[in-house]
């Protein structure tokens, strides 16, 4: 794990979006836990089985894996610190509902349904782009692994992630972009970093996040 902040206080446990939304926003949630470390957070941000520098092939990798892994990420703090939050973004909303936590904190929180129709739609345009055949309605049928923007997926990672729903029992605070139409408790100016092509990142979003973490931390007797 990344570590950010004090040596004690409460901490903030980070889920990345997943695949390569993650790379494209992994320096953004850096940027939110270094500013939670400035308010006096401590922050975690995990590679789990199969992600960033782990070891573990993500062809190898389950969404109960990952599940596990977060919770036993999390369960890490508890005896050093007095408590621990979650953040989750995206996708990385649907990895963090086995974790025990005094809060927990979504940006735009997707449905698996949805994270596997936008990886429906990658390899779509790459196989047409190749001159190869391709439904995407197969994506989670029974069959051999398939890549994915560079990420080598089973069809039975990608069945359990669309069954899979982000947690919705709180305390839970959700945030969204003014540009996102659903529900949330706060829409913030700011673009979709998750979009774009190349990694990219927002300082002053950033910041605006840190601060609706702090102060709902707070709300909730941090």
């Amino acid at each position: 794990m990344l570590r950010f902040g004090p040596a004690s206080g409460p901490a903030i446990i980070a889920a990345l979006p997943l695949f390569e939304e993650a790379n494209r926003t992994r320096a953004f949630v850096v940027t939110i836990l270094r500013q939670l470390a400035q308010r006096g957070f401590a922050g975690a941000l995990p590679d789990l089985p199969g992600m960033g520098e782990s070891i573990i092939d993500t062809e190898q990798a389950t969404l109960s894996h990952w599940i596990d892994a977060f919770k036993e990420a999390a369960a890490a703090l508890r005896p050093t610190y007095e408590t621990v939050h979650v953040v989750s973004f995206r996708g990385g909303a649907l990895l963090d509902r086995d974790a025990i936590a005094n809060t927990r904190w979504h940006l735009s929180p997707l449905p698996g349904v949805t994270v596997t129709r936008d990886l429906g739609r990658v390899a779509l345009a790459a196989a047409k782009e190749a001159g190869t055949p391709f439904d995407p309605a197969t994506l989670t049928s029974p069959g051999s692994a398939i890549d994915i923007a560079g990420n080598r997926l089973t069809r039975k990672l990608l069945a359990e992630i669309e069954r899979a729903q982000p947690v919705s029992a709180g305390p839970l605070r959700t945030v969204r972009l003014k540009t996102d139409p659903l529900t949330a408790d706060r829409h913030v100016d700011g673009a979709p970093l998750w979009r774009r092509s190349d990694p990219d990142n927002d300082a002053a979003l950033a910041a605006l996040l840190a601060d609706d973490i702090a102060g709902w931390i707070a709300s909730c007797g941090g």
